[in-house]
């Protein structure tokens, strides 16, 4: 499953550390101390003229509600609380400043990607998933292509003509990585994000290819 996720994803990272993050992951969601809360509620920012962009500092007042697109079940609440297990290790073991996980999903608009589970700043919970939103947005670009991002230096890529969708001006790398259902398709994303340049090292890009190829196990 490495081999074919690496291939597929278009990514160059050593076998063996991600079997080394694999094993773990695995020992820290099986150790029932680490279990965390599922979460259905959340804070959003609010979203610029057309909703093309999050106005970064300023919130809506309502909270974010997961169950307008998920049914809320024993089965799916225990799934959350998995996903949010994953986020709290992905946070511990690399201080990355924000994680998130996000499923496909088909909703009255049409295809998104929904935010299920995140540490860090609010973010927006929803991203069309349309020619229109790649054109600035990695998480789009990669749910549609299936193809992995992974940007080190995100003002030198914009000063070189990059397009990218800015939620947090203090953001300066960013990770974004396709998940793949059994015939490796591209069923959602992980994105990560420092505040620092040059943050996603090899080892930290290890860790996170393991999160992916566990996290369609775990998704509602």
């Amino acid at each position: 499953m490495i081999s074919r996720y690496l291939t597929r994803a278009n990514l160059d990272i050593n076998v063996s550390q991600i079997e080394e993050a694999l094993s773990e992951l695995d020992s820290f969601i099986a150790e029932t101390a680490n279990k965390q809360e599922a979460v259905w509620s959340f804070m959003i920012p609010e979203l610029g003229e057309g909703g093309a962009c999050s106005l970064f500092g300023h919130l809506q007042e309502a909270p974010f509600e997961l169950e307008s697109y998920l049914v809320r079940s024993p089965q799916s609440d225990l799934r959350l609380s998995q996903l949010q297990t994953i986020v709290h290790y992905i946070q511990q073991r690399t201080n990355v400043d924000w994680f998130g996980i996000y499923q496909n999903t088909v909703t009255n608009e049409g295809l998104q990607l929904l935010k299920l589970s995140y540490c860090g700043a609010p973010s927006r919970p929803l991203f069309p998933v349309n020619d229109t939103f790649a054109a600035t947005s990695n998480n789009v670009q990669v749910v549609m292509s299936g193809l992995g991002r992974v940007i080190n230096n995100v003002p030198s890529y914009v000063e070189s003509g990059g397009e990218y969708y800015t939620c947090d001006p203090k953001v300066q790398s960013e990770s974004c990585l396709p998940l793949y259902d059994e015939h490796m398709q591209c069923i959602g994303i992980i994105d990560a994000e420092a505040f620092r340049n040059d943050f996603f090292t090899a080892e930290t890009l290890a860790i996170l290819i393991a999160a992916c190829i566990r996290i369609p196990h775990y998704l509602p």
